[in-house]
């Protein structure tokens, strides 16, 4: 593609590079000049126009934009995702529901390195998402690109993007108290559940020890129980954790490399997932907690490689109703 200063009595076919006032009005950049316009542009004193001439190898922007973006996702609708129409080089991806992002990263990141004229943003993997969420934006920069770094383009982020939607429907929360009644909690974990789709089906209250725990996860009829324990997990042996093993269940991981959020853990009992919550989930805000949680109401179990890569960016902003924070 050329682009520079091109004159007027050359430049039919040309995409105009920056809008012009006329005496009919205003021609806008990207519009492909023709003969009404050239004659417009002579009458408001221009003789030239900075503009793009697109060669017979090159794909102009929608186009290009439109080809990466069917092959990111060539099946939206199985991939939760609407595609929308090109328009000045750029294509949005939007989900159609709630659920985490699947996103292959090395794909988009070879991608991007192909040409600096081709570009995809996307969300973080495993990022929660709601309907109408933009996940993923495909911008062509300049006006056209060559043939060759479109088809790479395509080949390198081949069906990379989708998203995986919420497979569970309820979920029940068990809290522990020590005599002075349950600690607040109930609302922040609702909370949470209606984001992705779901609700708290119930909320049971069992003194904070082993046996009770195990009692009470073993009557859990939703399809994912939560436990929320009035002192801090500090152990694998711990009350919840060994509550859960007493139940007949398993302990898939305790602790994760993110703060807040250090003392979670998650197992299963009876192929049901039962996930213990760290304290700072009785906040809204954001903690260590919404990645597990968000990722197995999704159908996704972490596992253990996965927990130990959240570590990297896992230092998150301290909730201010933190009972111990951090020293300064």
């Amino acid at each position: 593609m050329k682009f520079g200063e091109v004159p007027l009595d050359r430049a039919r076919g040309a995409i105009l590079a920056h809008s012009h006032r006329t005496a009919g009005g205003r021609i806008r950049k990207g519009r492909r000049l023709e003969e009404a316009d050239l004659e417009a542009l002579r009458d408001a004193g221009l003789e030239s126009v900075v503009a793009a001439e697109p060669g017979p190898g090159d794909v102009g922007e929608d186009a290009a934009a439109a080809r990466i973006a069917a092959a990111l996702c060539p099946d939206p609708e199985a991939a939760g995702l609407r595609v929308t129409a090109a328009s000045t080089g750029r294509v949005n991806l939007h989900a159609t529901g709630p659920g985490v992002l699947q996103l292959d990263a090395g794909a988009v990141e070879r991608l991007n390195g192909l040409d600096p004229m081709v570009t995809v943003a996307t969300l973080r993997p495993f990022d929660r998402v709601a309907k109408g969420t933009m996940v993923a934006t495909v911008k062509i920069i300049s006006y056209a690109v060559p043939e060759a770094a479109v088809a790479g383009a395509a080949g390198a982020g081949a069906n990379t993007i989708s998203v995986a939607p919420v497979t569970l429907r309820g979920a029940t929360l068990v809290i522990t108290e020590m005599g002075q009644g349950p600690g607040k909690g109930e609302r922040a974990v609702a909370t949470r559940l209606e984001r992705l789709g779901m609700t708290l089906d119930a909320v049971e209250v069992v003194p904070h020890a082993a046996r009770p725990i195990a009692e009470a996860l073993s009557a859990v009829e939703s399809d994912l129980a939560l436990l929320l324990t009035a002192s801090a997990t500090s152990d694998a042996r711990d009350v919840g954790p060994a509550g859960l093993v007493a139940a007949g269940g398993t302990l898939t991981r305790f602790g994760m490399p993110v703060d807040p959020g250090n003392l979670l853990f998650y197992g299963r009992l009876g192929g049901r997932p039962v996930i213990g919550l760290p304290g700072c989930a009785r906040s809204p805000a954001l903690n260590g907690a919404d990645w597990v949680l968000e990722r197995i109401c999704c159908g996704i179990e972490p596992e253990a490689d996965d927990i130990a890569r959240m570590g990297v960016g896992g230092l998150l902003k301290e909730s201010p109703a933190r009972p111990h924070p951090r020293s300064k």
